[in-house]
């Protein structure tokens, strides 16, 4: 039986990073930048005002001028017109383009303004300069400011504005297939009888693979053999890079998937892992198609599998080709410490549902939730994170640290 590091390697080696295409601005939030941008022209491109006040000459104010006529005013969007006289002032507002011939701005608040004429409260500063921002002082035409492999968030598209980047080449969204099995499912608007649930594993996949950038279609599929074998085989042609299955992957007399993906020409890679819960993860693939992720049914074992292998896959498929970050470096855990003991005795890797918090030191401590069992999922609410604890010891100390994967 596999160790969960021997299972992540397997599964990392099936990634393959996505092709590019081109999407408007707008839609390629959360997205990976497949090309460099680079700087149109200087940033910023002229010398611009920083503070609402004066701009004057600072030899003029240096040589002990403090009072000066007002020429014009220079507003931000406004060609830029020249400072008259040395021995004057423009009135300038944050955003505008420095007037030629000044060299200094003084803030509102440190001068009086009366009858358009501003005097200057506070001493001369050491050089010229105060309140610019300079000319490519933040980058230079043609630097590069954006590189390929780039998530993009809300910053890295202000920046694809400024350039006027209005389409991006990122990477295709992962297309995922989430498909729940069980004749005991219902759907979640439905009145479930009394040896029915709705379905609720489906969601909180749908909502961990978006979160993670993929764009995913919701299956469902009963029991019946005849249903699955169609079901999968129209899903399996469907297009999708990534097929994941919740539940009917075990060993019971229902659990027919292992056997219908070898019918269906999915190479099985392997089948159990030494964990708990999710040791009946199956991982398989298909020459020319998606790859086939098997989780474990019980709620507990759906999620925490699919954050600790299906997430790094994704992660995979969404790197930039030549880019140095690793899916394994994007997913590594995060060390934590455990704030009370756990005794867990079978020789298998456990997964803890834990809730982190940070100490008055900066030490992060994970605190155990109360689970009851894999099937419990209301022991996943308020958990940030899962402790992966290794086979033994058979006794986990309080203050020990330990892997803590995010939720």
């Amino acid at each position: 039986m596999l160790s969960p590091a021997e299972a992540t390697a397997r599964v990392l080696a099936t990634a393959r990073p996505l092709p590019p295409e081109t999407v408007a601005l707008p839609h390629a939030a959360g997205r990976i930048l497949a090309e460099t941008l680079v700087a149109d022209r200087d940033f910023p491109p002229f010398n611009r005002v920083a503070m609402d006040g004066i701009a004057v000459s600072f030899a003029t104010w240096a040589g002990g001028q403090t009072e000066f006529d007002i020429a014009h005013a220079q507003y931000a969007g406004e060609p830029a017109r020249p400072l008259p006289s040395p021995q004057q002032a423009v009135e300038v507002m944050t955003g505008a383009v420095l007037p030629a011939g000044a060299d200094a701005v003084i803030r509102y608040e440190d001068i009086l303004l009366h009858d358009n004429r501003a005097r200057i409260q506070i001493p001369t500063p050491d050089a010229a300069g105060v309140n610019i921002h300079h000319q490519a002082a933040d980058r230079r035409a043609g630097d590069a400011l954006l590189r390929a492999g780039t998530r993009l968030g809300p910053a890295e598209l202000a920046v694809a504005a400024t350039v006027g980047a209005a389409e991006l080449a990122v990477l295709r969204a992962p297309r995922l297939a989430v498909v729940s099995t069980g004749n005991e499912l219902v759907g979640i608007r439905e009145k479930p009888l009394a040896h029915q649930i709705r379905r609720s594993n489906v969601y909180a996949l749908q909502a961990l693979f978006a979160q993670a950038g993929a764009d995913v279609s919701l299956f469902h599929l009963s029991d019946d053999v005849a249903e699955l074998r169609d079901g999968l085989t129209k899903i399996l042609g469907a297009g999708f890079d990534a097929v994941v299955l919740s539940g009917a992957v075990s060993k019971g007399r229902a659990d027919h998937l292992p056997g219908l993906l070898r019918e269906l020409q999915v190479e099985e890679i392997f089948h159990e892992v030494q964990q708990r819960p999710g040791k009946p993860l199956w991982f398989g693939a298909r020459a020319g198609g998606p790859v086939v992720f098997g989780l474990p049914g019980n709620p507990v074992s759906t999620f925490i599998t699919a954050c600790r292998y299906v997430r790094p896959w994704l992660r995979a498929v969404q790197q930039f080709a030549g880019t140095p970050e690793t899916a394994a470096a994007a997913e590594a855990p995060q060390p934590a410490v455990l704030t009370v003991d756990i005794n867990f005795k079978p020789q298998l890797t456990h997964f803890v549902p834990v809730r982190l918090t940070v100490d008055a030191g900066g030490r992060r401590l994970a605190t155990p939730l109360r689970v009851g069992g894999s099937g419990d999922m209301m022991g996943l609410v308020g958990a940030t994170a899962f402790l992966e604890l290794p086979p033994e010891p058979a006794v986990f100390a309080a203050g020990s640290v330990w892997p803590a994967w995010a939720l």
